[in-house]
């Protein structure tokens, strides 16, 4: 397994970037200027895109599993890199999702606590609604994790 990061060309993934944001627009409004990973094992299982938020603060934006791949571990596998390489660089990781107990969970379970809320974020931004486990999303909630020394010194 392993996670490169990807420069050009950004919009190849776009098939799987829907699959954790489904309105391209959206997308478009944070992939160019975002840092872009791949997990392959041997080819594409994941992907995902951070952006620097400022202050020591980056935000994970999309995180994408392919469906075949989904509860094998490859999305955890890319926060735990993306918590190593960005404790070089800040403090905090935050992850905007929806209430879905499809994702809610997976963020906990990585380590990330419960921050706040965007109301109506997805009736606000979204030309359509956006379901998920039979739940419209409505409010942005936003998760924290804390980048501690010991994520930097896991890099080796």
């Amino acid at each position: 397994m392993r996670i490169e990061q990807i420069e050009y060309d950004k919009k190849q993934f776009l098939e799987l970037l829907l699959l954790g944001d489904e309105q391209e627009s959206q997308i478009d409004s944070y992939l160019e200027r975002g840092e872009l990973f791949a997990l392959c094992d041997p080819d594409v299982r994941a992907v995902c895109v951070v952006t620097d938020e400022g202050g020591g603060t980056f935000e994970l934006k999309n995180l994408a599993v392919a469906p075949p791949h989904q509860r094998q571990g490859y999305g955890r596998a890319l926060v735990d890199f993306l918590c190593r390489r960005y404790a070089k660089k800040g403090h905090t990781l935050l992850v905007g999702t929806g209430d879905s107990p499809l994702t809610v969970p997976f963020y906990l379970a990585c380590g990330f606590e419960e921050s706040h809320r965007v109301p109506n974020f997805f009736l606000d931004h979204y030309d359509h609604p956006i379901f998920e486990a039979g739940r419209q999303l409505i409010d942005m909630v936003y998760f924290k994790k804390a980048l501690y020394e010991s994520d930097r010194e896991q890099m080796g």
